[in-house]
């Protein structure tokens, strides 16, 4: 039974990762540059000056027995918001570099079974071009919809892209820097019954013009300036693009459960260096609460039995000055 008449479509690009030099590959189709006089390339890496045009060729192998009809485009990349991987934009989206500025001859192509088709293209930079790295892509996308066993509504279209580094001449300005550091604490109500654990998120952004491989890490002192914590964190984008930002997050296992823990965050790539810190207060809430309840409890009955006291002492006085009053009239009488 079908849930729906809607079909939603989704684009799964595979692209040639850290790694041996190979083509990019997703087991039915892979689309890799030409090989060189020298050797095999894995991307195209390409330097040119602002006004100046380059000239390639991508090479689309189909891997299946029967003929496959691709939509070739270029793409601009850009990093995954979640984790910083690498995505590069869709056909009917806005392109202002690679995308924008490579010419391919044919929007289309078809590749026979088990063959090959090599597609000449020229990268026009525009003479006002920003220098600087503009990452982008060639891209081979199958516009046929697989709709799986037909039970959901979900179609997929598959795209591999090879990856196309273009650095346009000038003056290049490494820069980056943290933001947004915030921790979310969560601990037992009562210490040492459960586990106390921390999540530090925070964005790590490229403000400058090149690519960068940035590497953070991670340091948490408590009170008095005690080491709680020191780590390189591995969850971060081995490669972060010109203008693009990532949200992080760290998990952190044997948080302090009673402590004022301050955690800073510093971020390195090339020759920049920045950090951001922010701090929380470990306190098991629940155990302050019943000490207050008590404090305060305790505090009431204080003051209620000094009231009580205050107030015997001050029945007890008038007794001896009537005693005296009524000796007195006797004498008199």
């Amino acid at each position: 039974m079908r849930t729906s008449p809607v079909l939603l479509l989704a684009l799964l690009l595979s692209l040639l990762g850290a790694g041996p030099a190979r083509a990019a590959d997703n087991g039915s189709w892979s689309v890799y540059p030409v090989s060189s006089a020298v050797a095999a390339r894995p991307y195209f890496y390409v330097s040119a000056d602002p006004g100046q045009t380059i000239a390639d060729k991508v090479v689309v192998a189909n891997k299946t027995d029967r003929p496959l009809t691709f939509r070739l485009y270029a793409a601009d990349a850009y990093n995954t918001a979640r984790d910083g991987g690498f995505a590069v934009k869709s056909a009917g989206e806005r392109m202002r570099g690679v995308g924008a500025w490579a010419v391919l001859p044919k929007d289309r192509v078809t590749v026979p079974g088990r063959g090959t088709v090599t597609v000449p293209f020229t990268i026009r930079v525009p003479r006002d071009a920003e220098p600087g790295d503009h990452p982008g892509a060639i891209v081979a996308l199958d516009e046929r919809v697989d709709r799986g066993d037909g039970s959901v509504a979900l179609g997929v279209r598959r795209a591999v892209g090879a990856r196309v580094h273009l650095q346009v001449g000038g003056p290049t300005l490494p820069a980056l820097t943290v933001e947004d550091v915030r921790v979310s604490h969560h601990q037992p109500l009562v210490p040492g019954f459960g586990a106390s654990t921390a999540t530090i998120s925070y964005t790590l952004r490229n403000t400058g013009n090149v690519t960068l491989e940035p590497a953070v890490e991670l340091r948490a002192s408590g009170l008095f300036g005690r080491t709680l914590l020191t780590r390189d964190l591995r969850k971060v984008p081995s490669q972060l693009f010109p203008g693009q930002r990532v949200h992080l997050t760290e998990r952190w296992d044997d948080a302090p459960q009673l402590d004022r823990a301050d955690v800073t965050l510093t971020a390195t790539a090339q020759d920049t260096k920045e950090s951001a810190s922010t701090s929380f207060l470990a306190v098991p809430w629940l155990t302050v609460a019943v000490v207050a309840v008590g404090i305060a409890g305790g505090g009431r009955f204080l003051i209620r039995l000094r009231r009580d006291s205050s107030g015997a002492r001050g029945t007890a006085r008038p007794a001896p000055t009537q005693a005296r009053s009524k000796i007195g009239r006797t004498a008199g009488g």
